[in-house]
This record gives C-alpha cells, sequence and structure tokens, in this order.
C-alpha cells in the first residue's frame, strides 16, 4: 500500500546530529511557479498605493489602443517616461453596489468585499495594502506607511471595520519619524544571521526526505510533492543569494529634510511641493528597508482643493464645469504629474540589476469612473513597477468587465501572498487577472 502525503505528513532530517522536522503545510507557504521559475531576487519587494479623488474623465484617460504599442491619452503624457514600466488596465469594474458615491468604488476596490451593513460607504474588512502588510510587513521597521498630501486627509486604508489607519500628512513629521533619531542605516552594524546556514541544512534535509518519498507516491500526490520542492529550491536559491549576495542597499541615503511649514497661498495648499517633499522621503524609506508597503493619499474622495489655475474646487468643477471640462482635465494632468514624480523618484534609485521601481508594484487609482456620474465601471487603473518580475509592463490591457479583485488578487500573489481569493461574497475573486501576471 502505497503511503499517503498530506498536510499531516512531516518531513524529517538530520541537522548536527539533531533530527528536524518540518511540517507540509509550512512548505505550502513556499509553493509558486513565478518564483521556481525566475531566479529570485534577494531584493524585497515592496506594495504601494497612490490615489487621488473625483475620478477621471473617460474619453481622455483611456488609451486609445491597446497592447504594447498604445499612446497615451492626453491624460497620461506626463507618465511617457516611465510607459516601458507602466500597465494601463481599463474596462474593469469595481464589483459592489455603488451605494455611496465617491466611497464605493474604493471600499470595493480595496478590500473586495461590501461596505459595513450600517454604513455602506465604510469599510468592513481590511483593505489590499494591510492584507498585503500582514504577510510582508512584519520584515520592516514600519508594517506599512500611510502619506497624504491634502491637509486633513485621513487615508483611506483600513485594518477592517473601524480600524483605518491614520495618514501622515506632515512632510516634516513624516521624515522625523522615518529618519529620526532611532533610524540605523541598514548594514552600518551588520552581521550573518547565523539562521541562514541553518534554514539551508534543515532545508537540504527535507528535500532528501522528500526525495525518499517520491518513490511511493502516486501520481497525484507525486505533482503535489513536486509542487512543494519548487517551494524547497525556490527559497534555497533565495538564501544561496542573501548568503553569497545580501541586498545591495548601498543607494540608501538620508534626503534633505523637509520644511516644516507649506503654507497656503490664496486658498491654494501648494500640493505639488508638499507632494513632492513626502515622495521624496518615501523613496529613501523604500530604499533603505525601513517599509515594504505604503500608501500615497494625494488628495480625498470629495475634495474640493483648488489647484492652481482653477476657477474652482476640484469636486466643484467635476459637476458643475460645462460641456469637455478642461479644468478638470487640467487638474488630473497635474495629479499625474505628480505620479511621474513618484515613478521618476522610485527610477532613480539603483538596486540590484535595476532601480527600486523594477521592486515595487504601484497600483494608482481613484474614487470612481467619470466624476460627474461617480461610475465605476471602466475604472482608471494604472500599475508601475514589476515587482521583482512578477508583473507584466509596457502595456494597454482591456478587460471586458472583469472585477477589480481579479487585479488584487493578482497584486497580492506578485507579493508573496498565498492567496486561494481575494474579497468576500459578491466582490469576491478566485482568479487573478492574468495579462498582467509574468
Amino acid at each position: 500500500m502505497k503511503k499517503r502525503f498530506d498536510r499531516r505528513t512531516v518531513l524529517r532530517g538530520v541537522v548536527a546530529g539533531g533530527l528536524v522536522t518540518l511540517g507540509l503545510p509550512f512548505l505550502e507557504i513556499f509553493r509558486g511557479e513565478r518564483e521556481a521559475k525566475a531566479a529570485p531576487d534577494a531584493l524585497p519587494k515592496r506594495f504601494g498605493m497612490f490615489f487621488w479623488g473625483n475620478g477621471v474623465l473617460p474619453d481622455l484617460w483611456v488609451p486609445k489602443a491597446t497592447g504594447a504599442n498604445y499612446t497615451l491619452s492626453p491624460t497620461l503624457e506626463a507618465l511617457a517616461p516611465h510607459k516601458a514600466k507602466l500597465s494601463v488596465v481599463s474596462g474593469m469594474k469595481v464589483p459592489i453596489v455603488n451605494a455611496v458615491p465617491h466611497l464605493s468604488g474604493p471600499v470595493g476596490f480595496f478590500t473586495g468585499s461590501p461596505g459595513a451593513k450600517h454604513d455602506p460607504g465604510a469599510f468592513a474588512a481590511p483593505t489590499i495594502d494591510q492584507v498585503i502588510a500582514n504577510v510582508v510587513g512584519q520584515d520592516s521597521r514600519f508594517r506599512s506607511l500611510e502619506v497624504a498630501v491634502q491637509p486633513g486627509t485621513t487615508g483611506l486604508s483600513h485594518n477592517g471595520p473601524n480600524s483605518p489607519n491614520p495618514a501622515e500628512s506632515s512632510p516634516a513629521a513624516l521624515f522625523q519619524r522615518v529618519f529620526g533619531p532611532e533610524f540605523v542605516k541598514p548594514g552600518s552594524n551588520a552581521a550573518p544571521s547565523p539562521t541562514l546556514a541553518l534554514r539551508k541544512s534543515v532545508l537540504d534535509a527535507v528535500t532528501d526526505d522528500t526525495k525518499r518519498l517520491r518513490e511511493t507516491l502516486g501520481a497525484t500526490d507525486k505533482a503535489r510533492l513536486e509542487r512543494h520542492l519548487d517551494g524547497v529550491r525556490s527559497l534555497e536559491l533565495r538564501i544561496r543569494k542573501l548568503q553569497e549576495s545580501p541586498p545591495n542597499l548601498a543607494a540608501c541615503n538620508v534626503p534633505t529634510a523637509p520644511k516644516d511649514d507649506y503654507p497656503s497661498e490664496a486658498g491654494r495648499v501648494p500640493m505639488s511641493e508638499i507632494s513632492r517633499a513626502m515622495v521624496d522621503t518615501l523613496a529613501m524609506a523604500l530604499a533603505c528597508d525601513q517599509t515594504r508597503v505604503f500608501s500615497f493619499w494625494f488628495s480625498h474622495p470629495v475634495n474640493n482643493t483648488l489647484f492652481p489655475g482653477a476657477p474652482s474646487g476640484h469636486h466643484q468643477l467635476t459637476h458643475d464645469e460645462p460641456g469637455a471640462q478642461p479644468e478638470v482635465a487640467k487638474i488630473l494632468q497635474q495629479i499625474m504629474g505628480e505620479l511621474a514624480y513618484m515613478l521618476k523618484a522610485f527610477d532613480a534609485i539603483p538596486e540590484g540589476d535595476g532601480t527600486l521601481l523594477d521592486h515595487v508594484a504601484l497600483l494608482a487609482t481613484s474614487d470612481c469612473n467619470y466624476g460627474r456620474q461617480h461610475t465605476l465601471d471602466d475604472y482608471p487603473i494604472l500599475l508601475a513597477g514589476s515587482c521583482n518580475g512578477a508583473l507584466k509592463t509596457g502595456a494597454h490591457h482591456r478587460a471586458a468587465g472583469d472585477s477589480t479583485s481579479k487585479l488584487a488578487l493578482t497584486l497580492c500573489r506578485a507579493m508573496g501572498l498565498d492567496l486561494g481569493a481575494f474579497g468576500t461574497g459578491e466582490g469576491q475573486a478566485t482568479v487573478g487577472f492574468s495579462p498582467v501576471e509574468a
């Protein structure tokens, strides 16, 4: 009778004369075809969100052509220098009822779940950044960083119901928090971790045991075992890289401290100046591995910010400006200019064989599609960075009404999470959005 190979099986080996065991559920965490296929990078993956309120103008947002040879739309022209590391995703729909304009979109997209029963515009589940931070955030000084540009913005990052993560809206306070007296530059007092060699020895012992087990298994269990072995091999390679070539954080430097105050002029908040000061600190926080998860709330839903040159507030213009809304179009171009500044800052930091941007998965989106109508179909979505090769870039992908939860699931898996689904109820997705998956 052939031995069953299931979750209760314990793999055994000997290290330094002692017996070591490893349960299969632990090995399952490391399974992943993408990790097995690509040479794993010892540098960490990062996930981030860039958000602005009041939606877009669809006719000026969505590129006319799809594929790699598309032309950026008028709204996206500022992103031209980063087109090769950018993906435009159109045609997706937030999979919940649009019960609360400007809030149902973020609630449904970021959690894959309906809003709270007592308040459909309130978050009833963790947002995607926190889902990811629960797994990868334990390896850095800050589990996640939340940043807001518009004064008074609390951000939309939530751990769950009634559990928001307040965003920092002061560039000086953010700088002090990250690069104040408690900051220690990575590698300044580094010593090789004594656990690395032990971990590799344990994995070697487990691999020997699984090879012996293979001879007693049927076809189905052999396939399951091979998936586990792929994960083990992938982890061994990551450990070897950490031993032979530790992460090169040579680009880590304390940035210039920002100003203490950014006063408004004639009722206009200097959004660009604040945003860029925040980005400069955030980019180095990532380069110095102080955090691996961040959310960047440029402006909040229903914001009425007075942008340079605009005759009235942003939200008011989305409803009151007639015709093609040229003033709204100018505001959106300014916002994309600030996103472009972020991408430029990330791409200017060398890391491994590429740049910081190559090790980031950045999701950029808003609170609705067409601001005037608060629509949730054809949602505005941009992705930047390849997340250590886990994501494809350089194309416009047109979905056929697919749920945004599919994309959220893909992003979670790209960050290394072993998720079978993202979201709950009507918003749940069990398959990812394959066009952007490497």
